[in-house]
């Protein structure tokens, strides 16, 4: 009865013998059956094979093996006559309707490439979305852009989900026309990569599988590792009256979280909430994740809406929960994990278990609040630049607990921060009412794209500021696409449906504002040059770090301050660093401090002088003080 299974605690096991074999989790299920069919087009199988109870069961799981099926056969299984999608399946066919798709049949491959050695301190992320980078990219065409990327100097790419996602979520727009889900958070299974980037677009073919793991793997040999944005957090098959892939088939119990009402709980915003901790979804979790760090070759996960693997069947918080067995896991322990540690039942930012690192909201927003020139920011502005050990205290991972980021997918482009009082997301169909409603932005004197040379220079010098606090802040930090020239979502601060202009890269703005490109570039070079920038410990209070304010040891923590200043030793090239941040209205003289050794202040950078932006550092200064203009932020070096 067993003979052709090897040994094994869950069906998923089943499809990692490198052989012709179906499995499927039905542990209610009467009559199981296996569907094949001869074309994308069929509604009709040509062979149904009817599995066998006595023959065909182990426990809850259902089996078959046939050495005469090929790789890039169709089928569907059928469970007590509803046709349902293989969710195990690694490809599906192309963009059709949900019942006439089919799974496409893959045997399994160990990858190639070679897992990175990056220390969590040398990270440097980009977060960037595959079809968004130029129009109409894809996998194989990435890889043209891996010379900008080597470019700029990032060593991360932190790709938006891949994973085969529906395009359509259920919303609607006032005149009923669906809304694309184009980011990709809309999950139709975790193990299946998106046709959407696929260089082929033919239905039936698997090509996007290589081509994805031929991108990983040129990445590396480029020195660029692969993170993905995995979504866990919920399905594709939304609420009562979403669609029906397969889970909702196979056990709305087991797969899904309920209420108390027996409703679908939706912590995730998209009309369910995946009930990662039972026993068989967490091992189908844990296997998709080896699936993707093993056999495709990717080197670490960002989680979405992270909480939701840390509830129980009721929503319930759990003390111990598959946030645990990941960072305890011998294998996926050694992956890179982040969490986006909240979603709509909870906000647990530093109450993940130690060993993750966690997206940081409150450094996206005191230094906004800080840049925009809010009062009251200077005590948070401190902390967040050096690794914001008030919320991450507990985290055995110190400063590398925290992902810095200023921008991200969800929410105004860096560009957008300082051209817009408000959202315009208009053209997601939902009267403006979607989206985050406070950025803490500033359009720093008229709203949106202007060709008013002061705001523009003004624009573009607060850019150079939020540059230089994200790389020389502690912790691993995040670009977000395109921030490096300027780009634009119009306004738009939840695109999630856009697939147009609004956000695809336009690369015609590298050309006009290649000045934010240069000092990016700079600031990352400073940074991986210059260990002070990335510590694995815990500075050294007035030893590798003196706070200073316009007058030397006295910074202003007031309510009304709007400045602060400090020295940084790099012990390993024995380097002084001096960086003064003026967010205040006017320019203030800032007390710079006394050298020894015959050392003198150069300027390496100053944000309001365009002519800096390569850090060159050729102008010594002469003076005792030195003037940092309004909105503007300097970094001198001492040699």
């Amino acid at each position: 009865m067993y003979q052709n299974i090897e040994k094994t605690t869950s069906f998923l096991n089943f499809w990692k013998i490198n052989r012709p074999q179906f499995s499927l989790y039905a542990k209610e299920a009467k009559e199981v059956s296996l569907e094949f069919y001869k074309t994308v087009q069929d509604n009709i199988p040509y062979q149904i094979i009817r599995l066998n109870s006595q023959k065909h069961k182990l426990g809850d799981y259902w089996y078959y093996e046939d050495k005469a099926i090929q790789e890039g056969c169709l089928y569907r299984w059928n469970v007590d006559g509803v046709s349902i999608l293989d969710p195990l399946a690694l490809s599906y066919t192309g963009n059709m309707p949900v019942k006439e798709k089919k799974s496409i049949f893959l045997l399994h491959k160990q990858a190639t490439s070679k897992k990175f050695s990056i220390k969590d301190k040398d990270r440097l992320i980009y977060e960037v979305h595959i079809g968004f980078f130029s129009k109409e990219q894809t996998y194989t065409t990435f890889i043209d852009k891996i010379p900008y990327l080597k470019e700029l100097g990032i060593n991360t790419v932190e790709f938006l989900p891949i994973y085969e996602w529906d395009d359509y979520t259920g919303n609607l727009h006032p005149d009923s026309t669906p809304i694309q889900n184009a980011w990709g958070y809309n999950p139709i299974n975790f193990f299946a990569t998106t046709k959407k980037f696929s260089s082929s677009k033919e239905e039936n073919s698997f090509s996007e599988v290589e081509e994805f793991r031929n991108l990983v793997e040129i990445l590396h040999k480029n020195g660029i590792e692969v993170l993905l944005d995995v979504v866990y957090n919920h399905t594709a098959e939304g609420g009562k009256t979403g669609y029906l892939h397969h889970f909702k088939a196979l056990g709305e119990d087991t797969f899904y979280i309920k209420n108390k009402d027996k409703d679908f709980s939706n912590f995730s915003g998209c009309g369910n909430s995946f009930h990662c901790n039972h026993t068989v979804t967490k091992e189908m979790i844990i296997e998709s994740l080896l699936y993707w760090y093993l056999e495709m070759g990717v080197d670490g996960f960002r989680f979405d809406l992270a909480p939701v693997l840390g509830r129980d069947s009721h929503g319930q918080w759990l003390q111990r929960s598959l946030l645990y067995d990941l960072v305890e896991h011998p294998i996926l322990s050694h992956a890179t994990l982040i969490s986006e540690s909240w979603d709509l039942g909870g906000y647990f930012v530093g109450a993940m278990p130690s060993g993750w690192s966690e997206w940081n909201d409150s450094y996206r927003d005191t230094i906004r609040k800080f840049i925009r020139g809010d009062f009251g920011q200077i005590p948070d502005l401190i902390k967040r630049i050096f690794g914001s050990i008030d919320i991450f205290h507990a985290n055995k991972k110190k400063y590398q607990a925290t992902i810095n980021f200023i921008a991200c997918h969800d929410g105004f482009t860096m560009w957008d921060v300082l051209s817009y009082n408000r959202k315009y997301n208009f053209a997601n169909g939902e009267k403006n009412q979607d989206g985050n409603n406070e950025n803490y932005s500033y359009n720093h004197g008229e709203e949106g794209e202007t060709k008013n040379p002061a705001i523009l220079k003004l624009r573009i010098q607060q850019m150079k500021n939020m540059m230089l606090l994200l790389y020389i802040s502690q912790g691993i930090p995040m670009l977000l696409m395109g921030d490096e020239i300027a780009r634009t979502q119009l306004g738009n601060n939840n695109a999630y449906c856009q697939n147009n202009k609004i956000t695809w890269m336009d690369w015609s703005r590298k050309d006009s504002f290649q000045d934010i490109f240069q000092f990016t570039k700079s600031m990352i070079q400073l940074r991986k040059t210059y260990s002070i920038f990335r510590k694995e410990e815990y500075l050294k209070m007035d030893e590798e770090i003196i706070l200073h304010g316009v007058k030397l040891h006295q910074p202003d923590y007031s309510f009304h301050s709007l400045s602060i200043a400090f020295e940084l030793w790099d012990q390993e090239s024995d380097t002084q660093f001096y960086i003064a941040l003026n967010s205040y209205s006017e320019s203030l003289d800032f007390e710079l401090p006394i050298l020894k050794n015959k050392k003198e202040w150069y300027l390496l950078t100053d944000t309001s002088k365009v002519e800096t932006c390569d850090f060159k550092a050729e102008e010594k200064i002469t003076e005792t003080n030195y003037s940092v203009i309004s909105k503007s932020s300097i970094i001198l070096v001492a040699k």
